[in-house]
């Protein structure tokens, strides 16, 4: 089986002399319009929305994993977490998220991750902390 793609935004009207077509050319033309593509031409590229769209799809998943990584992280791992949710956060605002409200939320839960980590450091006076007492 063979996948024939066909390129109907070539056109065949810009001759260079108008009034020199032959029948066999007119034929020719027909042929194009009839989903006929000359399979050696070069393909014609898309405009640049797609590169548009996926930095903005990376900067948007920067923006829920940060969030995620600073929820997770009021609870466990926070010395790890927290920062990497201020880094994360801040490359997916630098990157213009659509999801901005999400992206501040996950810097302000990494810097409370690193605030609960400072207050349980003060309190306890060592890094790694326990719940029970």
């Amino acid at each position: 089986m063979t996948l024939t793609l066909i390129d109907r935004t070539r056109r065949t009207d810009a001759a260079p002399d108008k009034g020199a077509h032959t029948a066999l050319d007119k034929g020719a033309d027909t042929a194009l319009d009839k989903g006929v593509v000359d399979t050696d031409a070069a393909p014609e590229k898309a405009p640049d929305a797609a590169p548009r769209r996926a930095v903005g799809r990376e900067a948007d998943g920067l923006a829920v994993a940060s969030f995620v990584l600073g929820l997770v992280g009021l609870l466990v791992f926070n010395i790890v977490f927290g920062p990497m949710a201020i880094v994360m956060a801040l490359l997916a605002l630098v990157r213009h998220t659509r999801r901005r409200g999400r992206a501040f939320l996950g810097l302000s839960l990494g810097v409370a991750d690193l605030a609960v980590l400072a207050a349980l450091v003060t309190a306890n006076g060592t890094v790694a902390w326990s719940i029970g007492g």
